[in-house]
């Protein structure tokens, strides 16, 4: 059977030239007008993804690595 990667995980992961795992934290889409500056500003993407979670997102996405 063939290999597929999780289209979920794809749409919400970036993996960096080093192989490290990059993603977004959620909640910048939409109803920004209720949201401060402060909290607009720290949803930089970016962010690494925690040890204990790279090996789930290895396996979620098993062709990119």
């Amino acid at each position: 059977m063939k290999l597929k990667s999780h289209s979920g995980t794809k749409k919400r992961v970036k993996i960096s030239g080093r192989g490290k795992i990059l993603f977004r934290k959620p909640a910048k889409q939409h109803l920004l007008i209720n949201k401060s500056k402060r909290q607009k500003a720290f949803q930089n993407p970016g962010k690494l993804a925690h040890p204990s979670d790279v090996e789930k997102i290895k396996r979620l996405l098993p062709t990119s690595f």
